[in-house]
């Protein structure tokens, strides 16, 4: 039956046979419980203090069970009322011995945990925060036992900073080690540090990975990242309306004031050079500064603020502010306006040691967007103002991030970021730096409105774009938006480009923002005249509209040319600069060569710079075709004045250069071009480089598009014209430019055939052959034209009908009926009036080429091909006789040249076909010209070099 008992007393009833306060168990019963409810609390937390629980777990754990054993002690009546239990003065005395004790147990858990693991501070921080929850709990005595406990981690941080300071800090660390092998392993297999030494009971940790280590007992942990916040939260407490609570802040303030003092000296410490051990810091600087301090500080904010930007590391204060800034929409508005005094007066003496300034734009953005009439927000933006002065280019780059168009909220922080005047070239530089990015086009599913991501969507320049509106017209920005107007008007053009061509959502009208910006930059800088100009113009209505970017381009530098706005000369240089130094892309080029060359047809009329001339030619083979036809276009309207520099010709040659261009629009320009300035050119000089121009047509003649084609045979035309007086000089270019000129003649197209019909006329002329009467429409034949061609070859240019034949064979691989009908009749001729000239491996060649063309499915075709082959073979077989007969031969026609006689009768082709003879057989492939002479093959070197020499 005793055991019975037994197993059924309770918790209570057994404390009460081991304390003296039994008779008053009934009225006490609140506290007894109390009591040995933060016993058993202890207990299990200590228990995992030294268990192998994982960290984070550990500290979650302890942090629950500390947050009831909190609730249950601080909800306690106060002392007064626990006094008057009692009815004399030895249980008045008991009482409260018992009700102290329930405080101490508390606070002795908390130092035990904090001597064991610094960062357990952090508990301090939540307790205040418990105790803001509910005004119902023993707030003083909260205070009190924060207080203590930062006391004492106060002093354990000194300890561990003087050791550190201290010569003998490194003999410290060897007893230390000492200790550490004096641990012991218990029945569980735990360590147990040996309760003599207190040094020892910082030897265990925890890794990474949550597993038991030791730790160097000379080196303990004082780091607590909580600092910052746990400062926050004392701050705000500093100006309480219970004055024993506002003491108690202000002390514990101070030893958190502390701590990180000590902490910075750590830091210090760690980064000064290993090498000045025999120097000797002094441990009680320390301590006079934190006396200083404490004595500065009592309730005054401005010291607040001061001593924890002075004192807290960057990455504590932002922690600091950070709690702030959540506080000034508490419930409590006596707690946010506190808030509010202390995170303006720590940024404006300290904002430059914040390091998340992104963080807190973010956030104040969203609570300005969610909240747009709070009053708080004067503060908010407030903040804005001040990260802006130190963070000038963090603070815009974040700020322009947010989605275009602004909105209110957006709009108030741009405000907000002008308001300081000192940062204004930041400011502005960095809007500038952002408007001169392209653009991306933005996609259709972003929904929520968040920042964009460069990586993704980049609207950064239009949001720029739509921010110059903001920060131009302020007064303060005067000075810098006329240093920077050049730089602007660039970045504007090229936005209007970007919007223009690669911003296809029409519905948002992001080239809106273009404009306006242009319209507020004009008018901020003194050129209303021209804004208003240009709405004469019509030319701001066009913005909503498609307007093509080069005109717009065009139209706003002619505009500020008429009304020769003063920051012309700034404007030019800084173009100038972009243009030496090269775009950062392509089309950039285009901005820049359009607004330049503008630029100077206004204000260069006459002369132009030396300088411009580099640019234009370099500009002539840009990798983007527009680029290059834009300075083509340049140069030829300033023919005049590009046709007098002494070193034109080092721009004609880049000109030249544009003819292989793959874009056609390019070849015709260049070609252009090319005519404007040879027409005003000197002759002497034109005479140096005529040749080369010259042989630059030749290979445009044949050129798939039938505009260059035709161009470029008149222009060949014009220069023999112009180069009239040189003709010697001409005569081997000309020679070879009669095969493609020569085909062409028949040709379908008739601007083609006249253009070869004009350019003829003046190669005969050049030449002085008299057969231009040949090319009038009523005495035309073609093979009239060719056969007196080859004859006057033969009197005059023998030695190209060679490099005339290989040109033509070219001809007899294309797919227009005329050409292979035309080449044909051409190769026969010049084969028949170059027959001696020829060389064996030459007519095989042809034969074969010839034989190839016989098997055209047009009968026409095939019949001049028969007519071709039949040639050839005579002259192979002539090749194939003796070799004194073919010397002979040779040498006679040096000094007698027979004229050649119609051939193929185009006139009559039908009865030349069927004039054929029946008995007429093809030479069979073993009959081939290498088998008639393979009995003189011996001979036949020898009666090459006889050829060749002659």
């Amino acid at each position: 039956m005793a055991q019975d008992t037994s197993n059924t007393m309770t918790r209570l009833q057994t404390l009460q046979t081991t304390v003296k306060w039994y008779h008053v168990e009934f009225k006490a019963e609140i506290l007894l419980d109390t009591y040995s409810t933060m016993l058993c609390d202890q207990s299990i937390i200590l228990a995992m203090n030294s268990s192998f629980v994982d960290p984070l777990l550990q500290f979650e754990s302890q942090l629950r069970i500390t947050e009831l054993s909190f609730k249950k002690a601080f909800s306690l009546p106060t002392l007064n009322t626990v006094k008057s239990i009692g009815k004399n003065p030895e249980e008045i005395r008991d009482l409260q011995s018992l009700y102290e004790n329930i405080f101490n147990v508390y606070e002795d858990t908390l130092i035990i945990l904090v001597s064991k693991d610094f960062y357990k501070i952090q508990i301090l921080k939540e307790m205040v925060t418990w105790m803001s929850e509910n005004n119902q709990y023993l707030q003083e005595r909260v205070m009190m036992v924060i207080t203590k406990v930062l006391i004492f981690a106060s002093k354990r941080v000194k300890k561990y900073i003087n050791a550190l300071l201290l010569p003998s800090y490194k003999d410290q660390t060897k007893r230390g080690e000492t200790i550490r092998h004096q641990c012991v392993q218990n029945d569980q297999g735990e360590e147990q540090v040996p309760s003599s030494s207190s040094e020892a009971k910082f030897a265990l940790g925890k890794d990474k990975s949550g597993k038991s280590q030791r730790k160097n007992v000379g080196q303990p942990s004082i780091d607590a990242p909580c600092l910052g916040l746990l400062a926050a939260e004392l701050s705000l407490l500093c100006s309480h309306e219970d004055p024993l609570i506002t003491q108690q802040a202000i002390t514990g303030m101070n030893y958190v004031l502390k701590i990180a003092m000590h902490q910075k000296s750590k830091l210090v410490k760690r980064k000064s050079s290993m090498a000045s051990d025999r120097e000797t810091s002094n441990p009680k600087e320390i301590t006079s500064d934190f006396e200083l301090l404490s004595k500065t500080m009592q309730g005054d904010r401005n010291k607040i603020a001061q001593s924890v930007g002075q004192t807290l590391l960057p990455h504590l204060l932002s922690d600091f502010v950070w709690t702030l800034l959540r506080k000034l929409f508490s419930s409590n508005k006596e707690s946010a306006l506190e808030a509010a005094f202390l995170l303006n007066l720590t940024l404006e003496y300290h904002a430059q040691k914040i390091t998340t300034v992104s963080k807190i734009v973010d956030n104040i953005y969203e609570q300005l967007y969610g909240n747009f009439s709070h009053p708080m927000n004067v503060v908010l933006l407030r903040v804005i103002s001040l990260l802006t002065r130190a963070f000038p280019k963090k603070v815009i780059f974040q700020l322009m991030e947010f989605p275009v168009p602004a909105d209110n909220a957006l709009l108030l922080m741009w405000q907000a970021a002008s308001a300081d005047s000192s940062v204004a070239p930041q400011v502005l530089k960095t809007i500038l730096s952002i408007l001169k990015g392209k653009p991306v086009e933005m996609e259709e599913t972003l929904i929520e409105r968040r920042r964009f991501s460069l990586d993704a969507t980049n609207m950064m320049p239009v949001a720029a774009s739509q921010a110059l509106c903001t920060f131009l017209p302020v007064k303060s920005y005067k000075k810098v938006v006329a240093k920077l107007f050049p730089e602007f008007l660039m970045a504007l053009m090229l936005q209007l480009f970007y919007c223009s061509q690669l911003l296809k959502d029409t519905a948002q009208n992001r080239s809106i923002y273009v404009r306006d910006g242009l319209k507020v930059l004009l008018n901020s800088s003194g050129l209303k005249e021209v804004d208003d100009a240009l709405e004469k113009k019509n030319f701001w209505d066009q913005f909503s509209q498609v307007m093509d970017h080069q005109y717009g381009i065009h139209l706003i530098a002619k505009t500020l040319s008429e009304c020769n706005f003063p920051q012309f000369p700034e404007t030019l240089h800084y173009v100038y600069k972009v243009a030496v130094e090269g775009p950062r892309r392509s089309e950039d080029s285009i901005v820049t060569i359009i607004f330049f060359a503008e630029l100077l047809n206004n204000f260069f009329k006459e002369s132009l710079p030396k300088e411009f001339l580099v640019l234009f030619r370099n500009w002539i083979n840009d990798p983007n075709p527009s680029v290059g036809k834009m300075s083509l276009q340049k140069i030829a309207s300033m023919a005049p004045v590009f046709s007098e520099l002494e070193n034109v010709c080092n721009l004609l040659l880049p000109v030249l250069d544009a003819f292989l261009s793959k874009e056609y629009t390019v070849v015709i320009r260049a070609m252009l071009t090319l005519r404007n300035i040879l027409s005003k050119l000197d002759k002497t000089i034109y005479s140096t480089v005529c040749t080369r121009i010259a042989s630059s047509y030749c290979p445009l003649m044949d050129h798939v598009n039938s505009d260059i084609q035709c161009m470029a045979i008149r222009h060949f035309g014009e220069l023999l014209l112009d180069m009239s007086h040189y003709k010697r000089m001409l005569n081997h270019v000309i020679i070879g430019s009669l095969v493609p000129l020569l085909l062409f003649l028949e040709s379908n197209e008739t601007r083609i055939v006249n253009a070869c019909r004009y350019t003829l006329t003046i190669c005969f002329s050049q030449l002085k052959w008299s057969i231009s009467h040949l090319l009038k429409e009523e005495n035309y034949c073609f093979e009239s034209v060719v056969l007196s061609i080859c004859n006057n070859l033969l009197s005059s240019y023998e030695s190209y009908i060679t490099d005339l034949i290989s040109g033509t064979l070219g001809f007899l691989w294309s797919s227009r009926t005329f050409l292979k009908k035309g080449a044909t009749i051409l190769v026969g001729y010049l084969g028949k009036s170059g027959a001696h000239l020829l060389l064996k491996e030459e007519i095989d060649v042809m034969i074969e080429v010839i034989e190839r063309v016989a098997r055209d499915e047009d009968p026409v075709v095939k019949l001049l091909a028969e007519k071709t082959r039949k040639i050839f073979r005579e002259i192979a077989y002539r090749i194939a006789s003796s070799t004194i007969k073919q010397t002979f031969r040779r040498w006679a026609m040096m000094f007698h040249t027979k004229k050649l006689k119609l051939i193929y009768d185009l006139a009559n082709i039908t009865s030349l076909e069927e004039s054929i003879p029946e008995d007429f057989t093809e030479v069979k492939p073993e009959d081939n010209l290498g088998n008639v002479a393979e009995e003189k093959a011996e001979y036949l070197f020898q009666e090459k070099r006889v050829s060749f020499a002659s």
